[in-house]
């Protein structure tokens, strides 16, 4: 976890260097884009197997070719394309899972560690909601503050205040969750973290 935090804070501190500093080379442009295509590759081959995973690949290398030929446009637009598109993808990914008689995402990722009560399930379905509500609230947040301020003042919303809320939300749901429920099975935060990047198991993951 430790590891995980430093390298976390690492990147985010890296990544507004490089947006303040040197927005337009090919070199900076590609280390910072690189998020929105693996993001956009691992959601489009979970949800739609081997041909989203190709498609999701090739439209990324695409992009990078026009990158590393000055053809992408204005670099400080693909950022802010790279950063709302993450929050989109992940608004939808989450809230996708909210339909009735589905077990929502949060669920299946608690489901992963522990069974899960009827109260379990319909708690995970409100941090679903919360975190839903929260990547929706960000991406209209890149768009008016890119619009409307200095960029300099996007790159820390996009690259230090994003993390930093992401890691409020999350420990604070974390310290919440046993105040609201003393009932629950308590499980650490590694767990939780190991949960988000396991396979889901097959008993599970297509429970209604």
């Amino acid at each position: 976890m430790a590891l995980l935090l430093i390298a976390g804070v690492s990147y985010a501190l890296v990544s507004h260097w490089m947006m303040t500093r040197h927005a337009a080379e090919p070199w900076a442009l590609v280390v910072l884009l690189g998020p929105l295509w693996l993001t956009a590759m691992g959601l489009a081959g979970s949800r739609f197997g081997a041909w989203g995973l190709a498609l999701a690949g090739l439209a990324g290398a695409a992009l990078f070719v026009l990158v590393l030929h000055g053809e992408a446009g204005d670099p400080n637009r693909l950022y802010v394309l790279q950063h709302a598109g993450i929050n989109i993808l992940l608004c939808g990914w989450f809230g996708g899972s909210l339909r009735r008689g589905r077990l929502s995402l949060i669920g299946q990722f608690a489901e992963r560690v522990h069974a899960l009560s009827p109260a379990m399930r319909r708690y995970t379905a409100q941090v679903t909601r919360v975190w839903t509500a929260y990547f929706a609230a960000m991406a209209v947040a890149s768009v008016v503050v890119y619009a409307s301020l200095p960029f300099t003042a996007w790159s820390v919303l996009a690259n230090l205040l994003t993390p930093l809320l992401v890691a409020v939300l999350f420990v604070g749901e974390y310290l919440l969750r046993y105040r609201l429920h003393p009932e629950f099975e308590r499980t650490r935060l590694s767990d939780a973290v190991r949960a988000f990047y396991s396979t889901p198991a097959n008993s599970s993951a297509g429970r209604r």
